[in-house]
């Protein structure tokens, strides 16, 4: 039965982009076994201090029955990492996935200009992916879309609208071009099912709990669900959500969050599951961020699914986790 002995916790400031913030989570049972979480939520890594300590000393014999516990994504990644290190069983495998590699997207932001998108794209085309996601926005989405499809017409492509949109015709426009999915169009769900019922493409929408899920299916909101585990407060409810979607006969994209490469990890884990059908958004943040042994990438496309080494399937280089600390504690 694991029993949490003690607890640390490294705050980060990673070395790319706009330089996010994460926090990592390292727990010890009294045997002397760790498990590691990531919160890339800066909301929910400012929390971290206040209610990650009552974790320790809690007896358990699954991760399953903790519900949502202390420390949130964090916390329960934690505890899933360091049952499947105890019992020698990967958190693919834990969860209920079955696949051994997964095919990745690429999310491609706005461009400076279209003939620069084109060429972004044809980079990664050549380096194997086979679908691309493209960010669009009201002023940025029919033409950048256009030069793409005009340059691979045989591409796999969604937009990501991350609910930047009012108008429906819009994006009702994008499904000429064959797109295989419409991320997070708008910020309300009513709209979503009017765009759903007028396009071909999958009408994809993020939600934070099954709750949100199930109101989205009753609405008929679209046909996919964006499945994001770190928005979610456990790993268990993450595996409800897909269950939903799955019987409601909906697609999944299942994304990671940014981070140093454990929620990474989890998200490779989650997209194992049956119901993720369509391309994962699992191959950021790019190796020079990332904490993890192997760093977590894609090779022509295709992500693997760790299997062969328990929990997360992942090494963590904890040298490089106190050198990158920015602030830590221990409980």
């Amino acid at each position: 039965m694991p029993r949490i002995r003690e607890l640390e916790v490294f705050r980060m400031t990673l070395p790319y982009g706009r330089r996010p913030e994460t926090a990592l989570v390292k727990i010890m049972d009294y045997g002397g076994m760790v498990g590691w979480g990531e919160a890339v939520d800066p909301g929910e890594a400012g929390e971290l201090e206040r209610i990650l300590p009552e974790l320790v000393g809690r007896d358990w014999e699954h991760p399953s029955e903790l519900g949502e516990i202390p420390g949130g994504a964090a916390g329960d990644m934690a505890c899933w990492d360091l049952w499947g290190r105890m019992n020698g069983v990967p958190l693919a495998h834990a969860l209920g996935g079955s696949r051994t590699s997964l095919i990745a997207t690429v999310r491609l932001a706005a461009d400076r200009s279209l003939e620069s998108m084109v060429a972004r794209v044809n980079r990664h085309v050549c380096a194997g992916y086979g679908h691309v996601t493209l960010d669009v926005h009201p002023g940025w989405d029919v033409e950048p879309l256009r030069a793409v499809r005009a340059a691979y017409p045989g591409l796999a492509i969604a937009v990501d609208g991350r609910g930047a949109y009012t108008e429906i015709a819009q994006l009702e426009a994008l499904d000429a071009y064959g797109v295989v999915a419409i991320e997070r169009p708008f910020k309300d769900l009513l709209t979503s099912a009017d765009l759903q019922d007028r396009v071909s493409a999958a009408v994809a929408v993020e939600v934070t709990s099954v709750a949100e899920l199930d109101d989205a299916v009753g609405l008929k909101a679209g046909r996919a669900l964006l499945l994001r585990p770190a928005k979610f407060g456990s790993l268990g409810a993450v595996r409800l959500a897909h269950d939903h979607a799955m019987e409601a006969g909906w697609d999944i994209v299942c994304a990671g969050g940014l981070g140093a490469g454990l929620a990474r990890a989890a998200t490779v884990a989650v997209a194992s599951l049956p119901g993720c059908s369509l391309p994962s958004d699992v191959a950021e943040p790019p190796r020079s961020a990332q904490v993890v042994l192997p760093p977590v990438d894609a090779s022509g496309g295709v992500v693997a699914v760790p299997l062969t080494q328990p929990g997360l399937g992942h090494t963590v280089d904890e040298d490089r986790v106190r050198r990158m600390a920015r602030e830590s504690f221990r409980v």
